[in-house]
């Protein structure tokens, strides 16, 4: 089994689609936030047992509460900072999204909450901007976490406009789960070729960053959600799957191109095992 296929495999589980990272500088907003962060009310932590087969799977639930099942350190840092894998850097071992030390966590946030009025449509919708900041919150707390920032320009991949016709249709579910992948329905892109379903651009560009490892910057000029899918017709799980991605979108009129722009790092500097419940 080749390098690529596997570190796909690592992420087959992963149940929350992350959205918006931040820290690429996409958006004008930085991490760590300053001043007061709000809490939950009530946080568990504990190890997941070696029998669970779901991993990395996040949810959240109409009245603010957040689970999380299987879930490494370096995971969670992802779904509180908004943030990608490959964004995250230093740390022990027993922290590695992949190989680490896996925990569930459920947490409720108190009932002043914003959040307590959440009502979300499916349990895989992310969390919003505050329960991110709980989740920080809960990593300072219980995990002692202390990071900063590395802000670089480097490699980036711009979205736009390519030569041929858009193939983008209109949702046919304009209130479903916004959601890119594979044709095949699974989470992660390889050379199959590309599928989306009520997505934006940018939201399309956050999700192209995970699968290429790298920030990808929406200049389509696009706006609403769409329905979309291309077979490139490549079923070897091998395949190089930036050109997969290359391809599919080009035969979907968009174009996807090199370019500079800011790359951030998140550097974990300083992390405990979690205390006790």
């Amino acid at each position: 089994m080749g390098t690529r296929r596997r570190k796909h495999l690592l992420f087959e589980g992963v149940a929350w689609l992350v959205v918006a990272v931040p820290i690429h500088g996409q958006t004008g907003h930085e991490f760590p936030v300053t001043g007061h962060l709000p809490s939950f009310d009530v946080a568990s932590i504990k190890p997941s047992s070696p029998d669970n087969r779901e991993i990395n799977g996040g949810y959240t639930y109409p009245g603010g509460r957040v689970e999380c099942i299987a879930c490494t350190l370096q995971y969670l840092v992802m779904l509180a900072l908004d943030a990608q894998y490959w964004q995250i850097s230093g740390g022990p071992d027993w922290t590695d999204i992949a190989r680490g030390t896996r925990y569930d966590v459920e947490a409720k946030p108190p009932e002043t909450s914003p959040a307590v009025r959440l009502d979300n449509p499916v349990k895989k919708t992310p969390p919003s901007a505050e329960q991110r900041q709980m989740l920080q919150s809960l990593l300072a707390d219980r995990f002692q976490l202390k990071f900063h920032i590395e802000k670089r320009t480097g490699d980036v991949y711009i979205l736009s406009q390519g030569d041929k016709a858009l193939k983008l249709q209109l949702p046919k579910d304009p209130a479903g789960f916004h959601w890119a992948g594979s044709p095949e329905g699974g989470a992660v892109v390889r050379g199959t070729g590309v599928a989306g379903t009520n997505i934006s651009m940018p939201e399309l560009a956050m999700r192209l960053s995970g699968f290429l490892r790298r920030p990808v910057v929406d200049q389509t000029g696009l706006t609403g959600t769409y329905d979309f899918e291309y077979r490139t017709g490549n079923d070897d799980p091998d395949s190089d799957v930036t050109v997969g991605i290359v391809t599919s979108l080009r035969e979907l009129g968009l174009k996807l191109a090199l370019g500079k722009g800011p790359v951030n790092t998140i550097v974990i500097d300083h992390v405990e095992r979690p205390t006790s419940n």
